[in-house]
């Protein structure tokens, strides 16, 4: 599904929730995220991240989430908003094309844990597959999910 205004939302969520918010994991939440503290990024941060992997590179949201946690100096960084805003990010850069930008977020260069393309960004996963196909990367399917074989080798570094 869509997000309308991804543009919109990228450009103007951290500003009208204060993000980003550095705080202290709480007993209930350190049950699944551990001790210490946790950054929710903005959006921007994330998009940021997306846009400096180069063609022919990858990277994985958790990779994305590991430097957000340096940036802000925390433990880690939220899993679940890291997400959300990795998926505005996406849709706005197809937002953007739309409108006739040349250069956008390569979103399709993100992927989820263990190398699999996100079902979520626009287009699903066989756009993406063709995107990253069209730079140079396999791309395997396993059950019903796409993954990108040997794309540790491929990570930014």
């Amino acid at each position: 599904m869509p997000i309308k205004k991804a543009i919109e939302k990228l450009e103007t969520t951290g500003k009208k929730q204060g993000l980003p918010k550095v705080f202290e994991i709480d007993e209930k939440m350190s049950k699944r995220w551990g001790t210490g503290t946790c950054v929710i990024p903005d959006p921007k941060e994330v998009d940021e991240l997306m846009k400096e992997v180069p063609e022919g590179k990858l990277t994985t949201i958790n990779d994305i989430r590991k430097k957000l946690a340096e940036k802000h100096k925390t433990n880690i960084a939220c899993p679940i908003t890291t997400g959300i805003f990795a998926n505005i990010a996406a849709h706005a850069a197809e937002e953007m094309k739309a409108q006739g930008a040349e250069k956008i977020t390569p979103y399709w260069r993100t992927l989820k844990v263990g190398g699999e393309i996100n079902p979520k960004f626009p287009g699903g996963v066989e756009k993406q597959k063709e995107l990253l196909e069209k730079e140079g990367h396999r791309v395997t399917k396993r059950g019903t999910k796409l993954f990108v074989e040997g794309y540790e080798k491929k990570l930014v570094k």
